[in-house]
């Protein structure tokens, strides 16, 4: 006698009835799907084009040369006795990663919506993928800021590194979390006002210019050192150039306060998200 074959449900997809039931541990379970997810958005980017990954340096570096003509040779703004090619290159090499992060993210129900229309997965695998792909790139664009450094290092200039350069994972972890956490809660936003996906470019742009990339914190006037501080990528980017070159400010309350403010978009973000991606397909 044949012995009867019991078929048991292995996965059990149904749906969700509250907008804090969030499924983390899928991001775990699909983390296959993921990688494939970064594949594509790092091939696909420069694929058939003539110079290829290359963009990937050409950015950062005409961007350094503009700023260092314009804000260093015309301007003559104070770099603090650092040459002003690695200042600005420091400051831009951070300050890309945190900006892809949200400026992508913030466009996931948008580019994806024919996928999450069809198929079931979870949705937050496309942002975090975002994220992770968009690391390589900040990995690209941080060994090329290293040549820059060892070569100025090695001229004599007054370029040294820190302690502190052991919490650069710690910032890259706050650039990804506060990315993702904007770029979540705009893109809940936008299925149902698309002027927004216009205005996240222009925003991140004048964003720049509110945190201290171009010019040093200490330089600013103290009623407007203040407002710059509330932004939360200040302490970052001052604590990247501070490990990096030596020069700026570091604090660890600003830095705290920097953890606890993306601690809070990144729960706003996910919560938003979660929300949002169960009626989505609906409206936008």
């Amino acid at each position: 006698m044949e012995e009867e074959v019991i078929n048991e449900w292995t996965d059990i997809i149904c749906p969700r009835r509250k907008w804090y039931d969030i499924r983390l541990h899928e991001l775990w379970k699909y983390r296959d799907l993921i990688m494939i997810f970064v594949r594509r958005d790092f091939v696909s980017v420069y694929k058939q084009t003539i110079l290829g990954p290359l963009w990937y340096l050409i950015q950062p570096l005409i961007t350094t040369i503009v700023f260092t003509i314009i804000f260093g040779k015309i301007a003559h703004l104070s770099t603090n006795g650092v040459p002003a090619t690695i200042f600005y290159m420091t400051g831009i090499t951070a300050w890309n990663y945190f900006a892809n992060c949200l400026t992508k993210t913030s466009a996931t129900f948008i580019n994806n919506a024919a996928v999450f229309g069809k198929v079931y997965f979870p949705r937050l695998t496309v942002p975090v993928s975002v994220v992770i792909s968009n690391l390589i790139t900040f990995a690209i664009q941080f060994l090329f800021l290293m040549c820059f450094w060892l070569y100025f290092y090695f001229a004599g200039n007054l370029v040294t590194m820190n302690i502190y350069i052991l919490l650069l994972p710690v910032l890259l972890v706050l650039m990804a979390m506060m990315g993702l956490g904007f770029g979540l809660i705009i893109s809940a936003m936008t299925t149902k006002y698309k002027d927004l996906q216009f205005l996240v470019v222009f925003g991140v742009q004048m964003l720049m210019y509110a945190t201290p990339i171009i010019y040093p914190l200490r330089d600013i006037p103290l009623v407007y050192r203040r407002i710059v501080m509330l932004n939360p990528m200040t302490s970052i980017i001052e604590t990247f150039k501070f490990a990096l070159l030596d020069i700026g400010t570091f604090s660890w309350a600003m830095l705290g306060y920097s953890c606890v403010f993306t601690l809070l978009i990144l729960i706003s973000g996910i919560l938003m998200f979660n929300k949002t991606e169960q009626r989505f397909i609906d409206t936008i």
